[in-house]
């Protein structure tokens, strides 16, 4: 199993992927258009054009993992990217409100001190 602490990042893939893409698929996605190592533990994000479906990709230490999951009513409230962004990173927190259901968009954080994230 895979867990998630305060060392493990998560990236979004902005835009739509293709959801027949498998491990193998995801894989290039991360390392080619992510410029990421799909190794490294990180948890990455996929979804599809119409935000009803998600995979992610993670790496547990013996192998690749991909998770999914497909909505049967609404839609996932993807984050947008800015021009030129490859992928947006995003907090655990943040990974845990997407996937139930709350736009990220909706929400305002506090401002406290939070090390960056530095993409």
């Amino acid at each position: 199993m895979f867990g998630l602490t305060t060392a493990t990042r998560v990236f979004v893939a902005p835009g739509a992927t293709d959801m027949r893409r498998g491990f193998d698929g995801l894989f290039g996605l991360v390392r080619d258009v992510l410029g990421e190592d799909p190794l490294s533990g990180h948890l990455f994000l996929f979804s599809n054009r119409g935000r009803t479906r998600v995979k992610i990709l993670v790496f547990d230490g013996s192998g690749l993992w991909v998770c999914a999951k497909r909505l049967e009513k609404g839609r996932f409230a993807w984050p947008s990217a800015e021009q030129g962004q490859t992928r947006i990173a995003m907090r655990a927190e943040e990974l845990t409100m997407l996937l139930s259901g709350i736009d990220l968009n909706q929400t305002k954080s506090r401002k406290w001190f939070r090390r960056s994230m530095a993409a």
